[in-house]
């Protein structure tokens, strides 16, 4: 049997041939481009999970001295919002330039050697207060994977123009989406978060566990579609102010938004920009939509309905009336494909409802995969929160009521 880290080896080239891949996709002059403006560069992001990896495992745990301090420090983290201002702030060793694409793949490779020499070193069991080892090994692979989605939401802002179109992409689904019907969920408990110990690894926000009492509601039985939000915009709706909150239309007039933000007009006609194509529109009406949260609650108000609550959330997704608590919306099983559009199986959504092995036992279809979702309930601690030890900034920076 294999043993922890026997696996966290075989998942870290997973993932880093994956982190590969998603940088393959940019023209070299892409990666000092910057699509979004609380983001650095892309080649900050290629020096950064390195840098993490480096001062969490290499450094941090091991105590290992560094090859390249500078480094360490200039990718050692991103820049953070402050959504009043519109400004950032970030810490102060931003340079001026970046260094060169060779100089940060070269970093990149020498901490990815050394932290296969970190692994044999704490599969060996010689780290001195090996505790804690697990953790942050654990710690990193997360941060990795987690900075994977950073980089393709990113690329999605990137012109077309700026990125390689992989030779081989799924053909997008001719099928019809399913009906979406209006399911009642009854009231009962929903678990938020874990019990420490409960599970291998989780984010400091993450714990302790939570139970909460939710009341009856209805939900949705799929995500909303391109064509059910297009019906908001077609009627004018989209641009009346009482379908939205005083907050939400003063950000909309800020940004000029007409529309969500990846449809594009042309001549009368609607089209659809995806990873890395220009489709119409009406060849993608049943995919989900993908829009912002003061668009999603004013597409809700219109409707005479609001956006479910984390608990809510919670109570649809991992509640099955006859067992209990489930690890997932189908029960037990180990996700697969037959179970949502995820695990990087394409570059686009699919129609809602294209799982059906994925429904909860409500009825309730996508609740993993196939895009984010958002809730109306702010990013806050949990009762019991403590910062974790080797990254206490991660979440409370972000404990402000305006995530």
């Amino acid at each position: 049997m294999s043993s922890f880290w026997d696996r966290q080896e075989a998942r870290f080239r997973t993932a880093w041939e994956r982190t590969d891949n998603l940088f393959g996709l940019l023209k070299p002059e892409a990666l000092f481009a910057r699509p979004i403006i609380l983001r650095h560069p892309f080649i900050f992001y290629l020096g950064h999970l390195p840098a993490f990896a480096w001062n969490q495992a290499c450094r941090g745990l091991l105590g290992y001295s560094s090859f390249k301090n500078g480094f360490d420090d200039i990718f050692s983290r991103g820049i953070d919002p402050d959504v009043d201002t519109g400004t950032c702030h970030s810490h102060p060793d931003i340079p001026q330039s970046w260094p060169d694409l060779a100089e940060v793949v070269d970093y990149r490779d020498r901490v990815r050697a050394a932290l296969f020499e970190s692994l044999d070193f704490a599969r060996s069991d010689r780290v001195k207060g090996s505790s804690g080892q697990h953790q942050i090994f654990s710690l990193v692979l997360e941060h990795e994977l987690m900075h994977q989605e950073t980089l393709l939401y990113m690329m999605q802002e990137l012109p077309l123009e700026l990125k390689i179109r992989p030779g081989q992409l799924p053909e997008c689904s001719p099928r019809r989406g399913e009906v979406m019907n209006d399911v009642r969920i009854p009231a009962g408990r929903a678990i938020l978060g874990a019990a420490a110990g409960s599970i291998e690894f989780g984010w400091d926000n993450e714990f302790q566990e939570q139970t909460a009492e939710v009341p009856a509601f209805r939900m949705a039985s799929t995500p909303i579609t391109n064509g059910q939000f297009f019906d908001f915009l077609d009627s004018g709706s989209y641009e009346e102010a009482r379908h939205w909150s005083k907050d939400d239309w003063a950000w909309k007039v800020e940004e000029e938004m007409h529309h969500p933000r990846f449809w594009i007009c042309r001549d009368g006609q609607w089209f659809y920009r995806t990873l890395f194509d220009v489709l119409p529109l009406s060849a993608v009406l049943d995919w989900p939509v993908y829009v912002s949260l003061a668009e999603a609650r004013a597409y809700a108000r219109w409707k005479g309905k609001r956006i479910p609550t984390e608990a809510e959330f919670h109570r649809a997704a991992f509640y099955d009336p006859s067992r209990g608590q489930i690890s997932f919306p189908w029960g037990e099983d180990e996700p697969s494909a037959e179970h949502g559009n995820f695990g990087f199986s394409r570059w686009f959504p699919a129609p809602v409802g294209s799982n059906p092995k994925g429904v909860s036992p409500w009825g309730v279809h996508e609740l993993i995969g196939n895009g984010w979702e958002w809730t109306e309930t702010p990013f806050r601690p949990f009762a019991g929160f403590v910062p974790m030890q080797s990254y206490p900034e991660y979440s409370a920076d972000f404990f402000d009521g305006k995530h």
